[in-house]
């Protein structure tokens, strides 16, 4: 890819998202050596829980090196926008989160330093990281851009007492099964499912899902976006039935873009959720492991033509550097840290999500029966979203499209094929623009 390509990749990213302002939260200063800034994602039930998870940890890091790192926690509503700001204004942080799915468009921007072998040695060498969770840190072919650190995959968690209640006795393996179960837990303050209906990047991993499901592609071989084909058009609208027609869904749930949607079924206000490794964010506000149960996302009782037994994107969070840090080598040593056995063991045992690091994975921590979901998932039955520059552009246009066919059914408005339709096809017709 040209050095003109790369730009034009660059600025069509931006040109497609509402760029959210990056702060004065720059790369190490002169008479700063030591200390770096890092990015990271919300992972957990709120962002004081992160901070208060991450803080010992930082602490831990800079009595064993000297190097003091100044962490914010950035919602993942705001994440992609501010990671493309700092990637093409040259200022922002030294270490950050990134989406395993966006590692290909940070890529193409050449902001992100390359864990080409030599740099994968300085963080503990390329064979100590799992081979699915490395193989989403960029392009194929090209040196990763990030390294994993949390592995994840959706899962489908279930109210155990409001079942038992409704005289559920299994958690559904269909979705037509999800309408049926869902109609039965609606009732009152109570709802069947819980969506996290404004977050254009959960919308597009559910797109994605539900695309394979029903026999499309978001992107040809070619690399083409093709996005409202009518499997994709099918895919998408069978989605947001879930609260257009179905209405096992509370519509206010087409506003929720922090998370709600896990406090939500946490604090017993929905039956059922779709989310990644979300045990600890239930905790956390209160709600004991007894209550809840899990189990693979569902399929189509009969599967579409050309539908693939898939029901997760391979999902994760990887660390990156920029290539404007003033402290390369304490950023390295930082990764290398944070991909540790023993941080690896910690931070993945409190977020309830996977190790990224083989020799973790066989820590007892991740034999319990929401981890063996989990991983069943990412090693069977999850696929990776398109590797492509513009994926990123993807998940913004298809997921904000999304985001306005739920704005239409929390209002009445009906989602047809022709609404679902015309979205994507405008969605379509921004690539690139």
């Amino acid at each position: 890819m040209s050095k003109r390509h790369l730009a034009l990749v660059a600025a069509a990213l931006l040109t497609t998202a509402s760029l959210t302002a990056c702060g004065d939260s720059g790369g190490s200063s002169e008479g700063e050596a030591k200390t770096l800034t890092y990015w990271a994602s919300n992972q957990g039930a709120s962002i004081e829980f992160d901070n208060q998870t991450l803080k010992p940890e930082l602490d831990k890091f800079e009595q064993q090196t000297g190097i003091k790192v100044n962490v914010e926690v950035v919602p993942w509503s705001d994440l992609l926008n501010r990671l493309l700001a700092a990637a093409t204004s040259g200022k922002g942080p030294d270490v950050v989160n990134i989406g395993n799915t966006w590692s290909a468009s940070l890529q193409a921007t050449g902001a992100l330093i390359p864990f080409d072998d030599e740099t994968l040695n300085a963080v503990g060498g390329k064979d100590r990281f799992v081979p699915a969770a490395l193989a989403a840190a960029g392009a194929p072919g090209k040196p990763p851009a990030a390294v994993p650190l949390y592995s994840l995959a959706y899962a489908l968690y279930y109210n155990k007492k409001m079942f038992s209640d409704a005289g559920i006795t299994a958690p559904p393996a269909t979705w037509e099964e999800v309408v049926e179960v869902g109609k039965k837990l609606t009732k009152g303050n109570q709802w069947g499912l819980a969506l996290e209906a404004a977050n254009p990047s959960e919308n597009a991993h559910h797109a994605f899902t539900f695309g394979q499901q029903w026999g499309g592609e978001w992107f040809d071989s070619a690399g083409k976006p093709t996005f409202d084909t009518p499997q994709n058009i099918a895919a998408v609208k069978r989605y947001i039935d879930l609260m257009a027609v179905d209405k096992i869904v509370n519509p206010s749930n087409a506003e929720y873009a922090q998370n709600q949607s896990v406090a939500d079924f946490a604090n017993r206000k929905a039956g059922m959720l779709l989310w990644q490794a979300a045990g600890s964010n239930f905790k956390a506000q209160g709600m004991s492991p007894d209550e809840w149960g899990i189990a693979p996302v569902p399929f189509p009782a009969t599967p579409p033509a050309g539908g693939k037994r898939i029901n997760s994107m391979v999902a994760g969070i990887n660390m990156a550097i920029f290539k404007h840090t003033e402290n390369k080598d304490g950023a390295l040593e930082f990764v290398k840290f944070m991909t540790s056995d023993a941080e690896q063991i910690i931070l993945n045992r409190t977020y309830g999500s996977l190790p990224s690091v083989k020799p973790a994975s066989a820590d007892a921590a991740f034999q319990a029966p929401e981890q063996k979901v989990l991983g069943e998932v990412l090693g069977t039955t999850a696929a990776p979203l398109p590797q492509v520059a513009e994926e990123s552009q993807f998940e913004t246009l298809v997921g904000t499209a999304m985001k306005e066919l739920f704005a239409d059914a929390a209002g009445g408005k009906p989602v047809t094929e022709a609404s679902v339709k015309e979205k994507l096809g405008v969605a379509q017709q921004k690539m690139g623009s």
